[in-house]
């Protein structure tokens, strides 16, 4: 009787630990199950509202709507301050035909068009108020006065030279000389200082002209927007370094825009800018709920990669393959992630624009444009629950480990092109000047345009030159357009190749897909003589179960025996 009683004792510990370990397999599957659901199966399986996709559809239409309000609003910044810049260009540059030449504005080729271009800056500026039609004015101080006009050349200390007989006798230590003049006084300039405007051409490196004016971007009142007030600081220099006997003018203008101190506005409803306010709060709250959100899910994925680590160590003395873990870290958690804390920011920025606290309207739009890309983009996973919408996640996917290694390869041969087109054609050829036009021009040229327009651009009074561009051009589109583009072309193609190969057939399961499939094939690692694991049932075919049965059979024969 004590062995039978112990015999049931001991039968009932293990159909007990037995069970244990089932319901916890039970509830480890249906956990990741669940995880792996689309926002509406979880809804149907358990019957959870999916708060996570009602908060991204929201901040999707919210921050969407953000942006063009504040695009709309910042276009109009933007025309204004390149408006006045073609304005001012046409006011106080002599001559200037309204399309720059080159990186400069203007050229002026003898003595007395320097003189005349540089008088004619200085006539128009005491003319402002009479010429320009725009709201300009002088700039003023805090106390109130006209701030002057600033003329400043530089030059060589001390300089001969005699091109005839190829001499030259130059200190290359520069000194500057500089006169103001108020636009009260402007009939007294050429008088009083006449000495001042005497320049030594062989001597002179560059003329600087530097004033500040204010003005008022009156266009906003039309769209219920307080107007701006914008300082410009304008600087025109006369550049003649290179003595080349080309001396080139450039208009350089430095913005500031602020809040004005005294305004009022009649005639039209002032627009109530807190709804506004409260608009931008609202997207802020979205992006915040959002972000703790998907942080919640890492969270969650983590521990459950960790206990289904856990379960595979103790089961089958095994780590879970590389594979398997990635799919618990989800990458668009985080890139989720990254878009709010992009938009919380651009939307405190732009919070602080209305204000008329801060100005950096190209900071904010940065923020705000590449967190509204991200948001569209994160779209793309939702998409990824059908697999007819799966094909281009899947293809860049499998592709982007070979596609990044190719680029790789093919940036170096790029690269050696980018510096030897700048050193050998820069000289001649426009498209070849800077290291990023080079690239640039490069690039175009990979994809086929403008091909007819590089060639025939190059200049072709240096025949060696010339001879080595045909090369050069030749050798870089037969190399990246047959070659390079044709592979990398191809990596992708076999990629989605391999992905459709695998919609149809199927893909090779995972150890993490056999076990949600509850399927039991599962490669057991061996064990040393000192290890003692308990193998389940519930994973192995039928070892436990068949020891269970001998036992039971020895129980009855000891009970008739009785």
């Amino acid at each position: 009787m004590e062995l039978l009683v112990r015999y049931l004792e001991r039968s009932n510990s293990i159909s007990t630990s037995l069970t244990q370990d089932i319901i916890k397999e039970d509830n480890l599957r249906d956990d990741l199950r669940y995880y792996f659901m689309s926002p509406c199966e979880k809804y149907r399986a358990r019957r959870h509202l999916p708060w996570k996709l009602g908060v991204q559809i929201l901040k999707i239409i919210m921050i969407t709507t953000q942006l063009i309000l504040f695009g709309l609003s910042n276009q109009l910044v933007v025309a204004y301050k390149e408006e006045n810049m073609m304005a001012l260009k046409n006011l106080f540059l002599k001559d200037y035909a309204g399309v720059d030449e080159d990186d400069y504005c203007v050229a002026v080729y003898t003595q007395q068009s320097v003189y005349d271009s540089l008088f004619y800056v200085m006539d128009q500026y005491s003319q402002l108020g009479r010429l320009s039609v725009g709201s300009l004015s002088y700039g003023e101080d805090e106390d109130g006065n006209l701030l002057p006009l600033i003329v400043c050349k530089e030059y060589y200390r001390r300089g001969s030279e005699d091109p005839s007989g190829e001499a030259y006798d130059i200190d290359a230590e520069l000194e500057t000389d500089c006169m103001s003049h108020d636009p009260k006084t402007a009939n007294q300039w050429k008088t009083q200082n006449s000495s001042f405007f005497d320049l030594d051409f062989y001597r002179l490196v560059d003329v600087k002209v530097t004033f500040p004016l204010k003005g008022i971007n009156l266009q906003t009142v039309r769209y219920r927007e307080l107007p701006d007030c914008y300082s410009f600081h304008i600087t025109i220099t006369f550049d003649n370094q290179c003595h080349s006997g080309k001396v080139k003018l450039f208009l350089d203008i430095d913005v500031e825009s602020s809040a004005c101190q005294d305004w009022k506005i009649s005639g039209t409803a002032e627009k109530n800018t807190h709804y506004l306010l409260l608009f931008d709060g609202f997207v802020i709250i979205i992006c915040l709920a959002s972000a703790v959100l998907c942080t919640r899910s890492i969270v969650l994925a983590v521990r459950l990669l960790q206990r289904f680590s856990r379960f595979f160590r103790e089961n089958y003395n095994r780590k879970v393959c590389e594979d398997d873990q990635n799919e618990f870290l989800n990458g668009w958690y985080v890139l989720v992630i990254v878009s709010d804390l992009l938009a919380i920011i651009g939307s405190i920025l732009k919070v602080e624009i209305q204000a008329k606290s801060l100005t950096s309207y190209d900071v904010c739009s940065i923020f705000l444009g590449t967190s509204t890309l991200m948001v569209w983009v994160g779209v793309i996973r939702y998409l990824g629950y059908f697999q007819k919408y799966n094909v281009l996640i899947l293809t860049m996917k499998a592709a982007f480990p070979k596609v990044l290694r190719f680029c790789c390869c093919a940036g170096m041969i790029y690269l050696g092109y980018t510096f030897c087109g700048w050193i050998v054609l820069g000289p001649y050829h426009e498209k070849f000047e800077g290291l990023s036009r080079v690239a640039e021009c490069l690039f175009s040229l990979l994809n086929g345009d403008d091909m007819f327009t590089t060639f025939a651009q190059l200049k072709d009074k240096n025949t060696l030159v010339w001879l080595f561009s045909r090369a050069y051009l030749y050798s870089f589109i037969s190399l990246f357009i047959y070659m390079v583009l044709s592979l990398f072309i191809a990596l992708i193609t076999d990629a989605y190749e391999t992905i459709k190969r695998f919609q149809k057939d199927g893909f090779p399961p995972t150890d993490l897909q056999k076990f949600l499939r509850e399927q039991k094939d599962f490669p057991v690692a061996e064990e040393s003589s000192q290890t003692d694991i308990r193998i389940r049932s519930s994973l192995l075919c039928c070892c436990p179960k068949t020891r269970i049965r001998e036992e039971e059979d020895v129980a009855e024969n000891m009970t008739s025996h009785v």
